[in-house]
């Protein structure tokens, strides 16, 4: 216990020091000061809260199918989302949401979590994934909280595997009702170390992107810059994709482009890649003989991504070729079009399952990844049966955010 209190303060010592040349690390910081005057605003001690916690984007969107099905189970009560990362949190805060307070998670100290939970009255606290805190679940369940973990997913690197993670695990054993995993593999994990409150439900993240591909996916100008041809997307795009979209554009001039940059920082560089690009941005100050003669459109904003895929025919999403992870590769594979990515991901076991089901593809690197898709993009026999494949792999998972619905509500 020591050791995690000691964890958490050089966590805040090394984000302060952190702040002084990282913006989003600053915000973070500065958004986390304003997070009880929030919930203070918007929630009573009087009213009854459903709480979700999301590290970032990613888990949000995973989460958010199992919120909106217990906000229409219990329309009286408010909802709570709170966030780790200044991505998710910027992202979110932007959008028409059923949440009643969206703000920063405190910084898991005693102190600290026992003056931000005491604003109000948590009935239902779920997590997300594996974003754990020790005196956050504690707290909670001090207070009578129901507490669950939506779409975990253990791996035998994590904390709780270790031999001086055991204390760790025992409160989660204490403090979680139930975790819902996201594979059958991690709940075997979970169980062999003693958490048998386990069952597996499924990814949320299927339900989630079959809402998005069911709802109404208009973008402006895209089907003027696709002139009905063959249009590849690069989604969240790293260095490494974006040298693939170079070389695919200059071997095969007939298709068209969508870059959508994980960082809009990086939107400059590409503009020195592809100088005859088009900006999103500027679509309507674009003239009409520039959208059918340019190849390259770069989308210069963010919350588009989703929605884009729908006009594509093929996907390259970012991540897989470095460390940094795998971006959602079921946003693209839930429209019918294959999807590719590098092979450096441990933590999408969706990503081996697509391709499995020929689906998708992970490369080695872009220059392996290149000829196969040029290849492709030759052969729309088989361009059509892998997006087909992606597709019938998406509609055939279970709707995970009914299976978990009905069994938190046996629990309360």
């Amino acid at each position: 216990m020591f050791v995690y209190n000691l964890f958490i303060r050089l966590l805040i010592s090394a984000m302060k020091i952190g702040a002084i040349f990282n913006y989003k690390l600053k915000k973070g910081l500065a958004g986390r000061r304003q997070s009880c005057d929030i919930v203070k605003s918007k929630i009573s001690q009087d009213d009854k809260v459903i709480w979700m916690h999301a590290a970032s984007l990613g888990e949000y969107e995973q989460g958010l199918p199992v919120l909106e099905k217990l906000k229409i189970k219990f329309p009286g009560h408010k909802i709570l989302i709170t966030f780790f990362s200044p991505s998710g949190y910027d992202n979110v805060i932007k959008k028409n949401t059923i949440a009643d307070a969206i703000c920063f998670l405190p910084f898991d100290t005693e102190d600290w979590v026992k003056e931000f939970t005491s604003n109000f009255k948590t009935e239902i606290f779920f997590t997300v994934k594996y974003d754990y805190w020790y005196h956050l679940l504690e707290n909670l369940k001090n207070q009578g909280a129901k507490i669950f973990v939506v779409s975990a997913l253990f791996y035998e690197t994590q904390i709780f595997f270790k031999a001086y993670g055991s204390w760790f695990v025992n409160q989660l054993k204490k403090n979680v009702d139930w975790f819902f995993h996201q594979t059958q593999h991690s709940t075997a994990l979970a169980k062999g170390i003693g958490l048998k409150n386990s069952s597996t439900s499924g990814d949320t993240r299927f339900d989630r992107v079959k809402q998005l591909r069911d709802g109404d996916n208009l973008v402006k100008y895209i089907e003027e810059f696709k002139q009905n041809k063959t249009t590849l997307i690069f989604g969240s795009s790293w260095e490494s994709e974006e040298r693939l979209a170079e070389i695919i554009a200059s071997k095969n001039k007939e298709v068209k482009l969508i870059i959508a940059p994980h960082d809009l920082k990086r939107v400059e560089r590409l503009q020195n890649i592809f100088p005859n690009a088009i900006l999103y941005s500027q679509h309507e100050n674009t003239p009409e003989l520039k959208y059918m003669s340019s190849q390259v459109l770069i989308i210069d904003c963010i919350g588009l991504l989703s929605k884009i895929y729908s006009y594509g025919n093929l996907a390259i999403v970012g991540g897989g070729f470095h460390s940094k992870g795998l971006h959602n590769i079921l946003e693209a594979a839930t429209f019918g079009i294959p999807v590719f990515f590098g092979n450096q991901y441990t933590k999408n076991p969706e990503a081996d399952e697509l391709i499995a089901r020929n689906g998708g593809k992970s490369f080695e690197d872009e220059f392996f990844a290149a000829p196969y898709i040029l290849g492709l993009l030759n052969d729309q026999t088989s361009l059509v049966k892998m997006g087909n494949n992606a597709r019938n792999f998406i509609e055939e998972q279970p709707v995970s955010s009914e299976i978990i619905l009905d069994q938190i509500l046996k629990r309360l």
